[in-house]
């Protein structure tokens, strides 16, 4: 359940350059960033087409004619099975369409083409809009308020790191300062669903202080969906159907797990990608985050409820309330900078491209990626779903780019601007007449290359050069974990921010992507791509940026420099090492002393060596288990807590071997056992001492096991 898009792996290839042999762990932690699928939002967007003269047509030929240039190649190319489309505007359902099969029949059946007024798909995170809406009705009809502490309307209590009141304005927005949690996200069949236990039986840890910190959180969602169920009395699946779904004529769509008899043969099949045989229906643990089943001929109503057109039996909700839910829900007073940047309204990212005003939510469960945006100043939105993941990690998420960011170009470009409009010159740093700059060097800080242009209402060069200077560093995102073993999340994914140019950002690789891009200031704290429309603002505290937000409901917050990954990779890897060789050494030197007809050793140290042998092994196999139960755990399947205790055990044992390898080291410098035995124990001591910081470091050893 995700705001869509940062549930697809960001590649650890920059890691792993560096240090090839924690590759195993580190792709094992890669997969994090994948957690879970219910879930993004978060549009990519690439840098504009070329402005038309004029915007295309927007009817339902002309729609119907693109699309069906762009999506049967698409499918194909990406290895998605099928797709399902529908666009609104001016208070109709301008074009349903669907691509592609609902059923490959692959399994011996005939293939089902999708039809877009029968197929249900699951929409995954977009669900989190229907959630949102119920819980404005009822802030609507004063049952509920924004702004009073979530403890007031629960019946069980929620961790609390800070003092401040935990609010639906936080929940909604994704600033309730929880941790990731992953536990219990996505199962199939049979699973059972109880959304107060999941909610208050194990929650995850507050790590942010509310209302400061974007961080994405299914749980926090979910939180705001038992709310509804508590305020009215009514179980979630049941209030919404009634209130929100049947209310916008969308009687073909349900929560419910499994789906009711009536549409469950409407249900269509998910894939991994075409050729691989149909997968289970998914059962979402947390509901309210991402358990709806729509058709897009559904979704399309919702969308014209959600502009205030009248469809259905009454409208979703009244003109203020609606204004209330579009529009951005925290300002300066708690994001301080990152207002500036980005924001979440009350279940809505600003996704806004070519100088529209466009609002939108993504969403992945483990097979189906959609997405659904509004632009509500156009009376217009569009929808797509897909049943595949595709041939790639990243093509449904490109896919649907392509879809969403070339409707916005076609039928909404930027307006053409004159030639230096809203810029102003930039005095150039060529070299004086008759010298030759350095081969290689950058421009002096303050100063930029020839032919650049900066915002007319943007920082000068000198004060972006401060600014960078201060940016300049590695980033982690705010979606993470703190309290236990998968702190280790934070190890890929990871972005770095450099200065070039004297006064532009370097982003490797750019927020929502895997490719590098450049930034330059704009306004106090806010960069915008060079060549493209994404910004990121930034906070500052104490002298150095604290966050950068990249979306609205994401942001990069800076690792520390005991958590540099050249540092605890190259430190892993080569305890691993050490260990590992050790470990083969040990068959070897007891074939040469039979061999060689060598004494036993001396009985003096015995106790130590075993104890230093069992110490080895210890954290090799706790490393191999952390390995094995974060890559299982990335893949939603369940560790039981048993294994990880029994991890958990064996990673203690080699931290406690760091004692009998130091004694051991003794008991050899005290007997002079030679230069090559001690450069052993030496070694032996520093690979245990290693594995034990990271295990420290990383939390492997936490109480907490909670994920």
């Amino acid at each position: 359940m995700t705001h869509e898009t940062v549930t697809r792996p960001r590649s650890p290839r920059h890691l792993s350059r560096r240090v090839r042999i924690g590759a195993a762990l580190a792709t094992a932690v890669a997969v994090a960033a994948t957690v879970a699928g219910c879930g993004t939002s978060q549009t990519d967007p690439a840098p504009p087409a070329p402005a038309p003269a004029a915007p295309a047509a927007l009817t339902g030929a002309n729609v119907d004619t693109w699309l069906d240039g762009l999506l049967p190649a698409a499918l194909a190319r990406t290895g998605v099975a099928g797709a399902s489309v529908a666009v609104v505007r001016d208070g109709e359902i301008l074009t349903a369409r669907g691509y592609g099969h609902a059923d490959t029949g692959d399994d011996g059946t005939d293939a089902v083409p999708v039809d877009p007024d029968r197929h249900l798909f699951r929409v995954g995170s977009v669900s989190k809009l229907v959630t949102a809406t119920a819980v404005l009705q009822l802030v609507q009809d004063g049952t509920l308020d924004l702004d009073t502490d979530v403890a007031e309307y629960l019946d069980f209590t929620v961790p609390r790191r800070y003092p401040q009141a935990v609010t639906l304005r936080h929940l909604l927005t994704h600033t309730a300062g929880f941790e990731e949690r992953i536990a219990g996200l996505i199962g199939t069949a049979g699973t059972d669903v109880d959304l107060r236990a999941a909610l208050a039986d194990d929650p995850p840890e507050q790590i942010y202080e509310p209302g400061t910190v974007p961080a994405y959180s299914n749980y926090g969602n979910a939180l705001a969906g038992y709310i509804v169920q508590r305020a009215s009395g009514t179980r979630f699946e049941e209030y919404v159907y009634g209130n929100v779904l049947a209310r916008a004529g969308m009687t073909s769509s349900s929560f419910e797990q499994p789906l009711p008899a009536q549409l469950s043969d409407r249900m269509s099949n998910g894939y991994e990608r075409v050729g691989a045989p149909a997968a289970p229906f998914e059962i979402v643990g947390t509901p309210p985050a991402g358990a709806l089943s729509a058709p897009a001929t559904d979704m399309a109503r919702f969308m014209l409820a959600q502009l205030g057109e009248q469809v259905g039996e009454a409208p979703l909700l009244d003109p203020a309330t609606r204004e209330l839910m579009q529009r951005p829900a925290l300002d300066a007073n708690s994001l301080g900078t990152l207002a500036d940047g980005p924001r979440m309204t009350l279940g809505y990212f600003e996704e806004n491209r070519n100088g529209h005003r466009i609002l939108g939510h993504g969403g992945d469960t483990l097979y189906f990626h959609s997405h659904l945006q509004l632009y509500p100043d156009d009376r217009t939105g569009i929808y797509l779903s897909l049943n595949s993941t595709g041939e790639s990690a990243l093509g449904s998420h490109e896919l649907r780019q392509a879809v969403l960011n070339g409707f916005a170009d076609r039928y909404f470009p930027a307006e053409p601007t004159q030639p230096g409009e809203g810029t102003q010159p930039v005095e150039s740093t060529q070299p004086a007449e008759g010298t030759q700059a350095a081969e290689g060097t950058q421009p002096a800080e303050g100063t930029q290359p020839a032919g650049r242009t900066r915002p007319a209402a943007g920082v000068d060069a000198a004060t972006s050069a401060e600014h960078a200077q201060l940016a300049a560093g590695t980033y982690e995102s705010s979606r993470t974990v703190h309290s236990n073993f998968l702190t280790l999340m934070g190890l890929v994914g990871r972005t770095t921010v450099s200065v070039t140019d004297g006064d532009r950002l370097l982003f490797e690789p750019a927020p929502l992507s895997d490719t590098p891009a450049v930034y330059e200031e704009v306004s106090p704290w806010v960069w915008r791509e060079v060549g493209g429309q994404r910004t990121v603002a930034m906070r500052v505290a104490d002298g150095q940026v604290a966050a950068i937000s990249f979306d609205s409901a994401f942001a990069l917050l800076p690792v520390p420099a005991e958590r540099d990954s050249a540092l605890v990779l190259t430190v892993l890897a080569t305890s691993t090492v050490v260990l590992l060789l050790v470990v083969l050494s040990w068959p070897v030197r007891a074939v040469v002393r039979r061999r060689l007809g060598r004494a036993p050793r001396n009985r003096a140290g015995r106790t130590a060596r075993v104890l230093t042998r069992v110490a080895v092994a210890g954290a090799l196999l706790a490393l191999a288990g952390w390995t094995v139960s974060v890559v299982s755990i990335m893949g939603l399947r369940e560790v039981p807590e048993a294994s990880l205790r029994v991890v958990q055990l064996m990673q203690l044992i080699g931290l406690l071997g760091v004692l009998p390898a130091a004694v051991r080291l003794v008991d050899d410098l005290r007997r002079r056992a030679g230069w090559q035995r001690i450069a052993g124990s030496v070694a032996v001591l520093l690979a245990l001492a290693g594995t034990g910081w990271f295990a420290v470091e990383f939390r492997l050893l936490a109480p907490s096991i909670s994920y």
